[in-house]
């Protein structure tokens, strides 16, 4: 989901972003989540029986889509996001995975349009409702699509993507703990700016009891790939560091800045396409509540 004001991250997909590279790095999760969501709504024959319509909310190119379409092989599967181009690129991923005559897409922009999005057995939504002024009411609006008994699965924040050492050998150790420093005070104040902005305690156990639902359990995922990253992973982190210059490029001090510059350049050995010391690890957080009770 792309609204048309937002706070924006690092990790959100725009203009720039490589969303196939973001896939090749969370595919394992996304698979490992769609597993465990089928686990919690009960043995697997009656689970992926009594799952026959999901929403992906937020679905970018179709990533999750196409991995829940697996997983629960008798649920159609609607991706739902604002960006047209990223809906195009979710119809050719299922395509592409012969999954094209279960997947369909969907626009949708504000909170009010999630209810009439149509019955779910499932949503999963991830890294939307931060970018929205009132969570609480965005989430309202999510189980209001629910069939009694669905789930909702709300993957949100978790730990940033680390992906350097403390001392890299160039400028001043710890550079990346400077740019999650100053990464997190620039999405502070994009929410503060955002439309309807409510302050909430992020809890999101208690956020989704408060919309209707029962939590019924959350769970951590680690995006874990060691030094030496294949080269997909190396263009991903090129990608991020380059758009992170491009937003952050003015609040870095100039040591600072000049340190993402060489690990941009690449042609050095310094430079993050080749560097022997560079990693990629992350962890997803995801919150799930159920609809335990006939909607009046």
């Amino acid at each position: 989901m792309t609204p048309t004001h937002r706070a924006r991250g690092i990790d959100d997909e725009a203009p720039g972003a490589e969303p196939e590279q973001d896939a090749e790095l969370h595919s394992g999760f996304l698979t490992e989540a769609a597993h465990w969501l089928r686990d919690l709504l009960g043995p697997e024959e009656r689970a992926t029986a009594a799952v026959r319509r999901i929403l992906d909310v937020g679905s970018g190119p179709g990533v999750a889509s196409c991995g829940l379409a697996r997983v629960f092989p008798q649920a159609d599967v609607v991706a739902v996001d604002r960006s047209t181009e990223l809906l195009a690129e979710a119809r050719v991923r299922a395509a592409e995975r012969g999954l094209n005559g279960r997947i369909t897409t969907q626009r949708a922009e504000r909170p009010e349009q999630f209810g009439r999005l149509g019955p779910a057995d499932l949503i999963w939504t991830g890294n939307v409702c931060r970018h929205l002024g009132d969570q609480q009411a965005a989430l309202g609006s999510l189980a209001s699509a629910l069939r009694p008994g669905g789930m909702l699965a709300v993957a949100e924040r978790g730990l940033a993507p680390r992906y350097l050492p403390r001392d890299i050998g160039i400028g001043r150790p710890g550079l990346q703990a400077r740019l999650d420093s100053a990464l997190e005070e620039r999405f502070a104040a994009g929410r503060a700016r955002l439309p309807g902005v409510t302050s909430v305690v992020e809890d999101w156990p208690c956020m989704m009891a408060s919309a209707g639902l029962v939590p019924t359990g959350s769970r951590t995922f680690l995006i874990d790939l060691p030094a030496p990253l294949g080269l997909t992973a190396r263009r991903h982190l090129h990608t991020r560091l380059r758009r992170l210059l491009d937003e952050l490029g003015d609040e870095l001090d100039l040591v600072d800045r000049l340190t993402v510059e060489q690990l941009l350049d690449g042609d050095a050995c310094t430079g993050i396409l080749w560097r022997p010391d560079a990693f990629y690890l992350a962890a997803v957080t995801v919150h799930t509540a159920r609809l335990c009770r006939p909607r009046a």
